[in-house]
C-alpha cells in the first residue's frame, strides 16, 4: 500500500507515525511545501522568550530521522492538484516550478490553515507579520532585537495574539492589542477571568483596545507600516504589526476535488474520510466532534489534529474506529497568571444559543494555614446543563499552576458525568498539594445548591 501524506505539522506527523505503527510495510510519501518538516507554531512563544534557544528544535521530527524509518520525505514540494479517479497527485517543486506526478493508494490531507489577512487599505505595507510557521518565527525573533522597532501593534487577542503581545512587551517594546470583541481571550474565558487578565496586561505596560478593529494601515516613505487607524478614528503609531485575527483553511485548491463546507473546511465522516474514497483529511482544515454538544465544529488545537491523524491512519483500510469527541481543552499563561479551560463557557454557550448554568467560586490552592508564598488564590467556574445536570465546561486560573484540574473536567464531559457525580468524586488530599475538598467538588456542590433553590 502506498500512502501519501500532505502537510507535516501536528496532523500530518501523527498520520505518518500512525501508518508506520499500523502498516509497517506501507510505502509512505510525506510532502511539505516548505523546507522544514514538522515545525510547531505553538512553540514560537517559547522561542521568542528565549526559553527555547534553537528554532530548529521546535519540531516533532527531522528529515533524517523519518527517512531512517523508511519514510520518503519531500520538502519544497507543493501538492498542487489531485486526480481522485486516477489516484494521482501533481507535485510542484517550489524552487524551480518543475511538476511531477505521483500515484497513491491512500491520501491523507493535513493542509492546515493560514493566518487571516485583514482586507484593509495598506495591507501591502512592509512589517506586517503573522505568527505561524518557522519562517515567521525567525522574522519575529529578528524584529524583537531590532532597535528601530519600538511600537508594536497586535491585531487579535486570542492565544496567538496574547503570546505575541507578551513576548514583545518583555522584549522592551511598547505594545498595543486591538480586538473587535468586548474582551480579550473571549473564546476561552468568561469576563470574570478576562477582566483580571486585562488588568494584568495593563499593569505590565500594554495597552488593550477592545470593541474596535483596524480601518487602515498607514505607511512611511519607505513603504513600511507606520501607524494603524482604528474604527474609532484613533491613530496608533506602530513600527510592526502582528496579525493574529484568526485563521482560514488552506483549501481553495481543493474546492473541485473534495466537498467543502461554506467556511472552506473539508467535510469528513467520523473516520476522517472525505467525500472522495481513499482520501482522508485531518487538522485545522476540518471539524471535530465537540463532546459537550455532540456536534462538529472547528477546534484548531494540536491534540485534536493528532487524534484525527491517528484515526485516519488506523482507518485507511477499513472503518475501524471513530475519532474521539473532544472538549476543546487548552491552557495559557498571561504574565503571572496561568489558566485553562474546557468545554462550554457562558460566552460560547450564548453564541451557540445553548441554555447552561454556571457557578463561580474563589478559593485557595491549599489550606489557608499554608503560608502565602506557597499558596495562591484560585478562580474556578463550572458550567453545566440545568436540565440534565451534566457537566459542560470549566475555567480555572491562579498564579500557581492549577491547570491540571481541567483535564479531570474534560474527562467528566466526555463521560457525561453530572454535577452530582463531580460533587463527591474522589480526588487526593495532601496539604502541600490540594485541599480536602477539591475546588471541583466545591463548585459541583454549589451547583447542586443552585438547582435546589
Amino acid at each position: 500500500m502506498k500512502v501519501a501524506v500532505v502537510g507535516s505539522s501536528h496532523g500530518g506527523f501523527e498520520t505518518v507515525r500512525g501508518v508506520l505503527h499500523d502498516f509497517p510495510n506501507a510505502e509512505i510519501d510525506w510532502y511539505e511545501k516548505g523546507d522544514f518538516v514538522s515545525f510547531l507554531s505553538c512553540g514560537i512563544e517559547l522561542y521568542l522568550q528565549n526559553v527555547v534557544k534553537d528554532v530548529n528544535s521546535v519540531s516533532y521530527a527531522t528529515i533524517d530521522g523519518m527517512e531512517a524509518k523508511g519514510v520518503h520525505v519531500h520538502i519544497n514540494s507543493e501538492v498542487a492538484s489531485i486526480n481522485p479517479a486516477e489516484h494521482s497527485i501533481k507535485v510542484v517543486d517550489v524552487n524551480n516550478g518543475q511538476t511531477t506526478e505521483s500515484k497513491y493508494d491512500k491520501l491523507v490531507l493535513s493542509v492546515g490553515a493560514v493566518p487571516f489577512e485583514l482586507p484593509v487599505p495598506g495591507k501591502e505595507l512592509g512589517n506586517i507579520y503573522a505568527m505561524r510557521g518557522r519562517d515567521w518565527a525567525i522574522l519575529l525573533k529578528q524584529a524583537e532585537v531590532n532597535p528601530d522597532i519600538k511600537n508594536v501593534t497586535v491585531i487579535g487577542s486570542g492565544y496567538i495574539g496574547i503570546e505575541a503581545a507578551e513576548s514583545f512587551a518583555k522584549a522592551g517594546k511598547k505594545v498595543t492589542i486591538i480586538d473587535q470583541n468586548p474582551t480579550i481571550l473571549g473564546t476561552y474565558l468568561d469576563p470574570e477571568f478576562t477582566d483580571i487578565l486585562t488588568t494584568e496586561l495593563v499593569d505590565n505596560g500594554l495597552s488593550v483596545k477592545n470593541d474596535q478593529s483596524v480601518k487602515e494601515f498607514i505607511g512611511n516613505d519607505k513603504g513600511m507600516v507606520s501607524g494603524v487607524i482604528t474604527t474609532t478614528g484613533e491613530t496608533i503609531p506602530t513600527d510592526l504589526v502582528i496579525e493574529a485575527a484568526g485563521i482560514r483553511p488552506a483549501t481553495e485548491w481543493l474546492k473541485d476535488t473534495v466537498k467543502l463546507d461554506n467556511h472552506g473546511l473539508i467535510v469528513t465522516d467520523e473516520y476522517q474520510e472525505t467525500s472522495q474514497p481513499d482520501i482522508f483529511a485531518v487538522g485545522d482544515a476540518t471539524e471535530i466532534e465537540f463532546a459537550p454538544t455532540g456536534t462538529k465544529k472547528l477546534i484548531a488545537l494540536a491534540p485534536n489534529a493528532r487524534k484525527q491523524g491517528r484515526s485516519a491512519a488506523y482507518n485507511l483500510m477499513e472503518k475501524r474506529r471513530k475519532t474521539t469527541a473532544v472538549s476543546g481543552s487548552s491552557a495559557l499563561h498571561v504574565y503571572s497568571y496561568k489558566f485553562a479551560s474546557t468545554g462550554l463557557k457562558d460566552v460560547t454557550a450564548k453564541q451557540m444559543n445553548l441554555d447552561v448554568a454556571s457557578v463561580y467560586i474563589t478559593d485557595t490552592k491549599v489550606p489557608p494555614f499554608v503560608p502565602a508564598e506557597d499558596n495562591a488564590k484560585v478562580y474556578f467556574k463550572l458550567t453545566y446543563d440545568p436540565r440534565t445536570r451534566e457537566v459542560m465546561g470549566a475555567q480555572i486560573m491562579s498564579k500557581m499552576d492549577v491547570t491540571a484540574n481541567i483535564n479531570a473536567i474534560s474527562l467528566a464531559i466526555q463521560q457525561h458525568m453530572t454535577i452530582d457525580d463531580l460533587a463527591y468524586a474522589d480526588f487526593f488530599f495532601q496539604p502541600g498539594f490540594d485541599r480536602p475538598w477539591s475546588v471541583m467538588n466545591i463548585a459541583a456542590q454549589k451547583a447542586q445548591d443552585q438547582l435546589a433553590k
